[in-house]
């Protein structure tokens, strides 16, 4: 497959795409565009975006265009064994997984626009770009010519995006036989390279302690580093896009840049390569229902802040902070909710990402960190601290990762299972199928490493908790070391 997308007229935002079909064998070929984009588990309807598509033999002579669903087209090929398809489509959602263009960058996700042949989905794709001489392109694959990008089939493709820009800064960190590579568009000159490298690679070298290494040769950061409020970030195969801002607050929103970078650095192994069984491969043109968003993104929550205090990059303090804000969004809004985390996982395709009905759902970030949490502590009270939720993760990583097999919520079971030495239905069944409030196993949880949970009545939910998470002033020295043991030597 063969693609070309046009940089011409930016300040309109619409992008000009080309695909050249060849190998044609039939009297018609089916075009889809994707409904949804992996990392968010909603319809998203690209297909309003686009608009004027053509489809023309070699020779100039259009063809016939069928749409036969939203998002899907049916050309009459008329016995030609190579065709052009030309459209447009309107790039102007400045988001992590969005698409926009104008006179300063092009910046596409091509899980947005980009079309493909039915049952070619595993044929190697070239993107030609047609960019201004000066302009540079961030993005996680190979550039063998310049502003031409090669994906080996169409999975990779739509799992990398891209900016070009002739005003991206680019630095580099290296650790062991992986690049890393921070690619800033926006008001770059506000951040602190020096802290930014240093930190970026602390909470790397972590990471890769925990899983053994990193699963790819390179990986990129793509930031926009926007002048107005926004934070957001999606992960990918060996990169991640981030939008936050507003860049005059660098200094503040720090900490927000290292804990959203350090997230979606752990998605490289969890959820990109550690995937739900239902989601593997990805079927593009419909919901893929599963029930174990709370492992992929629960975990990776938690997991996200907890590495920044491994790291010695957030104080003890800072990342207690950081943890009793993700469990108020918790117990403020959903702890008597109706749905389980099983449930709201499986539900995150019918309104995951709004606020919906009050007192129906929980959120798989937040109640899945929370449950995250528990199970950890849990797993280094039974084990003396010999094991942990990272063995699980590892266990994960071992069994499903590099073999590219999907686990499905019997094998999530049985990897805790083998962790704990023991069955452990009875967390599942209280903390991940069932609704009760997890209050007071979360204080059990808390009190092996010295630390009690504070809690207060939310006034304006009632039922509902302000929790907050702090050292036990008493604490003796053992919890002091099971402490020590959880965060890490530097996390003091």
């Amino acid at each position: 497959m063969q693609y070309t997308l046009s940089y011409i007229q930016p300040e309109n935002h619409y992008i000009a795409i080309e695909i050249l079909v060849e190998n044609i064998d039939a009297p018609a070929i089916d075009l889809q565009l994707p409904a949804w984009r992996p990392g968010r588990y909603e319809l998203a309807n690209f297909a309003k975006n686009m608009t004027r598509l053509f489809a023309f033999d070699r020779q100039g002579n259009q063809l016939q265009v069928n749409k036969l669903k939203k998002d899907r087209w049916q050309i009459q090929t008329a016995g030609n064994a190579s065709i052009v398809v030309k459209y447009m489509y309107y790039a102007q959602q400045m988001d992590a997984g969005g698409s926009w263009m104008d006179e300063k960058q092009l910046y596409v996700n091509f899980i947005n626009c980009m079309l493909y042949v039915e049952g070619r989905l595993f044929e190697e794709c070239h993107v030609k770009l047609i960019l201004l001489a000066d302009y540079q392109i961030a993005c996680g694959l190979e550039e063998k010519e310049k502003h031409v990008l090669y994906a080996k089939d169409y999975y990779q493709l739509v799992d990398s995006p891209m900016i070009a820009s002739n005003a991206l800064v680019h630095k580099t960190y290296q650790l062991a036989a992986t690049t890393f590579h921070i690619w800033v568009q926006g008001e770059a000159d506000s951040l602190n390279w020096p802290q930014i490298l240093t930190d970026f690679k602390k909470f790397s070298a972590v990471q890769m302690k925990m899983m053994g290494g990193f699963p790819c040769p390179d990986y990129h950061f793509l930031l926009h580093w926007l002048p107005f409020q926004h934070y957001h970030g999606v992960e990918h195969q060996n990169s991640t896009v981030i939008t936050l801002g507003p860049a005059s607050q660098a200094d503040t929103l720090y900490p927000e840049l290292l804990g959203i970078s350090s997230h979606e650095l752990f998605h490289t192994w969890n959820v990109i390569r550690i995937r739900p069984a239902e989601l593997l491969p990805y079927d593009f043109t419909r919901e893929n229902y599963f029930t174990t968003g709370f492992v992929a993104e629960g975990i990776t929550t938690y997991y996200g802040d907890l590495f920044l205090a491994r790291a010695g990059v957030f104080s003890t303090e800072a990342y207690f902070a950081e943890l009793s804000q993700t469990l108020n969004r918790h117990f403020m809004v959903a702890n008597q909710a109706s749905l389980s985390l099983l449930e709201s996982s499986f539900d995150l395709w019918l309104d995951g990402y709004t606020a919906g009905a009050p007192g129906r759902k929980v959120s798989i970030y937040h109640k899945g960190a929370l449950t995250a949490l528990i199970l950890d502590l849990e797993l280094r009270q039974l084990t003396n601290d010999a094991r942990s939720l990272d063995d699980v993760m590892r266990y994960l990583w071992q069994h499903f990762g590099p073999m590219e097999k999907g686990y499905t919520l019997v094998d999530y079971k049985k990897a805790v299972a083998t962790v704990a030495g023991k069955d452990y239905t009875q967390y599942f069944e209280e903390c991940i199928e069932g609704t009760s409030s997890l209050e007071n196993r979360l204080k059990q949880a808390l009190s092996y490493v010295g630390c009690v949970l504070q809690t207060q009545p939310n006034e304006q939910n009632p039922g509902n908790l302000i929790v907050q998470v702090v050292l036990n002033p008493n604490r003796s020295a053992e919890a002091a070391i099971h402490l020590q043991n959880w965060i890490g030597n530097k996390g003091k």
